[in-house]
């Protein structure tokens, strides 16, 4: 049995699951443990969507370690029954929104705490450096949510992502503006504003491709820094243009100072059709509350969704429970990510990173056995889900509600959103 085996284990325990009714006792004779590494921003300007991704993660380790009625990958049995039912075990390590910090706890992990797998990262230039660092150690590296496209481009074999990637998001988000056209509401003009990260880039990249290639007209096209201390430039010049759609792409912080600077300028955007992110985050929402509403995101996760997915408030009541928040569109696909991770590792029986690898390569779960509104979960050669199918939500009423596509829409879109 090599150092990736069953790694540790330990007496006799009683395990219960976390909320009444949805499972039952189970007692282990013994707990060997299977470990994995898990990278977020912990401290800093992003510390909030690390704590918040924690509580994904423990959630789901829930799931995975205790038995539940739910639906879901791994749900049903109390631990990994590949590997006689031992449970997970996460590391957490904070790579503070910094990608060398992220990869020398990478190399941590991998190293001294000899984990099978890792996941993470939340920033995309984060996710693009500890996806390196596993592919030179033959690790997998589950990309929980990160969302450039470019990631998926660089030929790895041990980087695998259940969600959608900008350029499926964007693409949702241009089908909707045409879908709007066509009623005969009046878009004509877009522009885009993002940061200068990987993120940005290429988000806005994809946007200004298809604004092309739909007949747009970009009216204005904003590159700022990002964790900027003002962006009232940016705004003046947004305020000038003032397209009939603002696309922006933000980390929270910088989503949070660009409201709060149109509103100190006056400008009030006639739509917003925003790239997730920090728009999404409920520190945002809570900063910004009413002056935000009509706010569309584009999105793979919405609490309505619990009509087509039966597990959705469950799973949301037992993340509640821990974080004192609903799940968002970064917390589910964290929370989804590692059921596909340990689903994969179930399978592989093992943890060896190439057996591992191999388990994820294989994977096919129907879309009804998420929490998300994907047709499945299926991977490329290059390790992207080509069926995580987006939705776009607005922000109404305190809450937010999927508008499109109409199949799965829970409402008629407000528009223009200042009405």
């Amino acid at each position: 049995m090599n150092r990736r085996q069953l790694l540790k284990s330990g007496g006799s325990v009683l395990s219960f699951a976390a909320m009444s009714g949805l499972a039952r006792p189970v007692l282990a004779q013994t707990s060997p443990e299977i470990v994995i590494g898990v990278l977020f921003p912990m401290s800093g300007a992003n510390a909030q969507i690390g704590i918040d991704a924690r509580h994904a993660m423990e959630t789901a380790a829930d799931i995975v370690n205790n038995s539940y009625d739910l639906d879901l990958p791994m749900a049903k049995n109390a631990g990994l029954a590949g590997l006689d039912n031992a449970k997970i075990k996460l590391i957490f390590a904070d790579h503070q929104s910094d990608p060398q910090k992220g990869r020398a706890e990478a190399e941590r992990l991998i190293t001294q705490d000899k984990v099978c797998a890792l996941i993470g990262c939340y920033l995309s230039s984060v996710s693009s450096t500890v996806s390196a660092i596993a592919e030179r150690y033959g690790l997998p590296f589950l990309c929980a949510d990160s969302s450039s496209p470019s990631l998926a481009r660089r030929g790895l074999k041990f980087f695998f992502r259940p969600a959608a990637q900008d350029e499926m998001f964007s693409a949702a988000m241009f089908d909707f503006l045409d879908a709007q056209k066509a009623k005969g509401k009046k878009v004509e003009t877009v522009g885009l504003l993002f940061e200068d990260t990987i993120f940005g880039t290429d988000s806005s990249n994809t946007q200004r491709k298809l604004a092309a290639e739909r007949g747009y007209k970009l009216v204005v096209d904003l590159k700022y820094k990002a964790n900027s201390p003002s962006l009232t430039a940016e705004v003046q010049q947004l305020k000038s243009a003032d397209p009939d759609v603002l696309l922006p792409s933000s980390y929270t912080t910088d989503a949070i100072l660009l409201m709060r600077t149109m509103g100190e300028l006056g400008y009030k955007p006639k739509n917003i059709v925003a790239q997730a992110s920090g728009f999404s985050d409920k520190a945002f929402l809570d900063a910004m509350g009413s002056k935000v509403a009509g706010l569309i995101s584009r999105a793979s996760f919405s609490l309505d969704m619990a009509q087509k997915r039966p597990s959705v408030l469950k799973v949301n009541d037992m993340y509640k429970a821990r974080s004192n928040r609903d799940l968002n569109d970064s917390t589910s696909r964290e929370l989804m990510g590692l059921l596909v991770l340990a689903d994969a590792i179930n399978r592989a029986k093992s943890t060896d990173g190439e057996k591992i690898r191999e388990a994820l390569a294989a994977t096919d779960i129907p879309g009804e056995r998420t929490i998300m509104p994907w047709k499945r979960v299926k991977f490329g050669a290059d390790g992207q889900n080509a069926d995580a199918d987006p939705v776009l939500v607005q922000y109404v009423g305190g809450t937010f509600v999927t508008i499109f596509p109409t199949a799965v829409a829970m409402a008629e879109p407000v528009w223009p959103m200042n009405v």
